[in-house]
This record gives structure tokens, sequence and C-alpha cells, in this order.
């Protein structure tokens, strides 16, 4: 086994990328404190192909030094627009007849493990502020909660590391779906 050289991966050059179709899927972050977070999810929505990412309210937004460094250029890539509030991008997301779903430990919160996609319709998720997570009348906007399964004792992961568990699911059934 020989690990592949970075001209060995078949990586997509910014023009190519942005031709390509994109997955149905938004990245809504509501009062993200960190722009290390934020510069994350770019880059992890640039490896699933995202439409588009909605960063709102606190939540910090390029040009920033801190998004760039962890982004590595995915801010170049990846589609994104401002919001003064989550609830102005719902309202957005709404008009567009997406289905929405929070990311949040709440009541009668669905598994993520028993999420299923039944078709490329477009979707939303909402990741919330590292402390208080998704607001209630952000949950209160949505048509479901997902909870990503954990069996430890803090029953929390950072922000990316839930955008990506998240999109890797939601790929994988679209990507399952397009299949057949």
């Amino acid at each position: 086994m020989r690990k592949l050289e970075n001209r060995e991966l078949n990586r997509l050059s910014v023009e190519e990328f942005k031709k390509k179709p994109k997955n149905p899927v938004v990245i809504v972050l509501e009062n993200i404190r960190s722009a290390n977070n934020v510069g994350s999810t770019f880059r992890t929505a640039d490896a699933f192909l995202a439409a588009s990412i909605h960063i709102c309210g606190i939540t910090p937004y390029p040009p920033n030094r801190d998004i760039q460094k962890t982004a590595i250029g995915a801010t170049q890539t990846v589609s994104w627009r401002y919001f003064s509030s989550a609830y102005e991008s719902l309202k957005t997301l709404r008009e567009q007849s997406y289905s929405i779903f929070a990311v949040e430990q709440c009541e009668e919160s669905k598994s993520l493990s028993d999420f299923q996609v039944t078709s490329s319709q477009n979707t939303a998720f909402i990741f919330g502020n590292e402390v208080s997570g998704v607001s209630q009348e952000i949950i209160d906007m949505c048509d479901g909660c997902l909870e990503i399964p954990q069996w430890g004792t803090k029953h929390s992961l950072n922000i990316s590391v839930s955008v990506g568990v998240v999109l890797w699911e939601y790929v994988s059934q679209v990507n399952h779906l397009a299949k057949k």
C-alpha cells in the first residue's frame, strides 16, 4: 500500500467545482462563536458539495484570517450568504420549499441513524452556538430535530464534527438514491 501524492488525488479546480452539480443541502450556522469552526464547516461543505452555507447572527464570515486558516480556500468554492438572524435564513429557505432540521438534543428528536432521505429534496440543517445550541425560536420553525447518537459522558460534539457527521449521512443517502 502506498500513500497517494496530492497530484494523484484528481482534485477539482475552483472553476470545475463551481460548475459541478451540488447536493441539495444548505448548512445554517446560528450564532457560532469560533471562526475556526466556520472555516472547518466551509471545508466540509466543499468536500460534500453542499449547495450553500447560511451564516447567521454573530457567526464570523469571510474574509476572516481564522476562517481562512481552517477553510484552506473553501471560502472561494462554497457559496455562502450572511443573514442578520437564523430566523431570516429560515424564512428564505421556507420560501424555497426546503425541509429544515435542527441538529439538537430535543424532546422527540430523531436519531440521525433513523433519519431517512426519501428523495433529493432541498434540505437545510441548522447548527447552533457552541454553548447554547440552536435557539428555541429556531427549533420551533423546524420540521424536526436530529440528534447524533453518542454513548460517552459529554453528549456533545464540536460543531464542525457534527457538520461532518450529518453531511456524511445525508450525502451517502442522496448518492444511494441517485444510484437506484
